[in-house]
Order: structure tokens, then sequence, then C-alpha cells
């Protein structure tokens, strides 16, 4: 059965949620060796940056990790529930700006958590027909995460192996449940939020809507 057409699906325990961003080769492996994101001068806390829950969007987002030099290392951020909620609490959508400025609803602030909601990819990469969380946090609320980040993995071999297992299975037999097995890809599972926070993320929203 195909998801909502927008909600969270996560790898996360009772403490906390997983997810992913990819660095360069000196950001990632500084990170991981004194799990600090910020352990190398060469990640800055003064811009934008942007995670996600959704490890296929990872994958599409860095090509596997081989798209560039500076996402040639994906990593696997762990976070507190609260933590994660506390960023979720202070975003605003991107999408339908005009209209929502025409209810009277301000335009994005520099300083505002962003959220966009974009296709959800198949680990082939393959546009889906349902929504992905895609989650902006701003400079200002960067330190703030760096602080929070529980636990910090490299995942980037993981990455490759499976696209090397996905090119030599050309017949397409291996579903989703034998990457799972294989660990290859983590199951992602709904992430429950309350109703307060599924008003702020527009979560009721009809396909047609958007």
């Amino acid at each position: 059965m195909q998801p909502p057409f927008r909600q969270i699906r996560a790898q996360y325990d009772e403490k906390t949620i997983t997810v992913y961003q990819a660095y360069n080769a000196e950001i990632a492996s500084a990170a991981v060796q004194h799990q600090r994101l910020d352990a190398s001068p060469a990640f800055k806390t003064t811009r934008m940056t942007w995670i996600k829950p959704s490890w296929a969007w990872v994958l599409y987002r860095s090509g596997y990790s081989y798209k560039d030099i500076n996402q040639s290392h994906v990593l696997a951020i762990r976070m507190t529930h609260d933590a994660f909620k506390s960023l979720l609490h202070r975003a605003r959508l991107t999408h339908g700006q005009e209209h929502r400025h025409a209810k009277g609803i301000g335009k994005i602030k520099q300083d505002d958590v962003r959220v966009q909601w974009d296709p959800e990819r198949s680990l082939r990469l393959g546009k889906l027909e349902y929504r992905s969380i895609q989650i902006g946090i701003p400079a200002a609320f960067v330190p703030e995460w760096v602080d929070g980040i529980v636990e910090i993995e490299d995942v980037t071999a993981r990455a490759r192996e499976l696209k090397t297992v996905l090119d030599k299975d050309e017949e397409k037999t291996l579903g989703l449940k034998d990457l799972i097995d294989r660990e290859l890809a983590p199951k992602e599972t709904e992430f429950v939020v309350d109703q307060d926070l599924r008003r702020i993320l527009e979560m009721e929203v009809h396909p047609d809507q958007e």
C-alpha cells in the first residue's frame, strides 16, 4: 500500500531518529572521529544546512556518494526525538508562499526553519508519487543543532555497496525487503507527530492542492 501523500518516514528507536547528509571527506572524517559535525573548520555554521530522514533521498541527492567531491561521504546523524520535533515546530513551508501571503501569513524569514515536501525516491532513485520531508536548518540554529547530535556514522560504504548490488540486479528481482535484510537499506516507518505539527507541516494536503 502506498504511504499517504505527505508523511514523515524514518529509521528511529525510542530515543533517537536518524537523518542524513552528504559531505566532503575532510568534514565527514573529522565529524566521525570527534563525533562533532563541526570538528573540521571546513564545516560552515554560518549558512543553512539541509537534513533528510529518507535514505533513498540522500542517495538521490548525492548519487550514491559519487555525484561530486563535496558529497563523497554520506553521514547518518542521530538526534533525539525532542530535538527533531523542536526544529519542526519552528518550521515554515517553502511551498505556496504567494498563496500564504495572500491569506495574511508572513513570508519566510532568514532565521526560519524551512520544510520542503519533495517527491520521494526509490532506492533505484526513481521518482515516487508521494512526498518526503526535507528540513532546512538556518545558520542561527546550526550551532544548537550540532550540539544536540547524539551520534554520527559514516555510511558511505553501505551506499556504494547498494549501488553495486542494484547495478548487478538487471532483472530488478530485489525488492525493498531483500535490501533491508541485506542491511543495505534501513527500515523506515512512520514517525508520528501530533496534530499541531501536522498543521504546521500541512500534512493533510491532497496532491491536487499542492
